[in-house]
């Protein structure tokens, strides 16, 4: 008889901490327990949000170790930017962050939804969403030209104490042919940064030099 791996998830051990939900996202990791893994992902659809609310977190912290233990799930994680609850949106974004790069067609393909997520979503969702979209535009030329026009205008927009840490995301989508406008727009930005912050965007002109 296979013993359930839902069982270990914080709420259903009475648990208020998040400790539970990494411990076992370590340990399905470590062991590559995919048949696990497949469980935890079967309940983000429980009837249960604090379930749900686990359930995304293990998977998440399991993308943080081996992502490719979680790409097949990237369906999943799309249909959870849809979710009534917040914590299940920067949930599903936040495991999309970690598996970008190894499904960035499917992703692409819904990229209408990245942008409206985002545009409503959370500081966490924007953060990770920043990722998302910054390692699509990393993948080829097509992406790159559709996505990086979204950046450009997210860096001249959003908070000033954002801006060092989403051009740090941004930095990997930077070529040649988009490389001025990127420095341009730091270089406005940087009259309202404070010092560490210009310190950050200085290091990343270097590293596009």
């Amino acid at each position: 008889m296979t013993v359930s791996v839902l069982n270990k998830i914080a709420y259903l051990q009475n648990r208020r901490d998040e400790v539970p939900n990494q411990e076992l996202a370590k340990e399905l990791a470590g062991t590559k327990n995919k048949k696990g893994i497949k469980e935890i992902a079967e309940n983000l659809w429980s009837q249960d949000k604090n379930i749900q609310f686990d359930c995304v977190k293990v998977l998440y912290e399991i993308g943080y170790v081996d992502p490719d233990l979680i790409a097949d799930y990237v369906d999943d994680f799309l249909r959870l930017l849809k979710n009534k609850h917040n914590r299940l949106v920067w949930g599903g974004m936040l495991a999309l962050s970690t598996i970008a790069g190894l499904k960035p067609k499917a992703i692409y393909e819904n990229l209408e939804t990245i942008y409206s997520t985002m545009q409503e979503g959370s500081v966490i969702t924007i953060d990770n969403g920043i990722k998302v979209l910054s390692k699509l535009a990393s993948d080829n030329v097509e992406y790159n030209k559709k996505i990086f026009p979204f950046l450009i205008d997210h860096l001249k927009n959003c908070r000033p104490k954002d801006v060092a840490q989403h051009s740090e995301s941004i930095v990997q989508a930077v070529n040649p042919s988009n490389k001025n406008e990127f420095v341009s727009v730091l270089k406005q930005r940087e009259v309202a940064m404070s010092p560490s912050q210009i310190a950050r965007i200085k290091r990343l002109y270097k590293k596009i030099e």
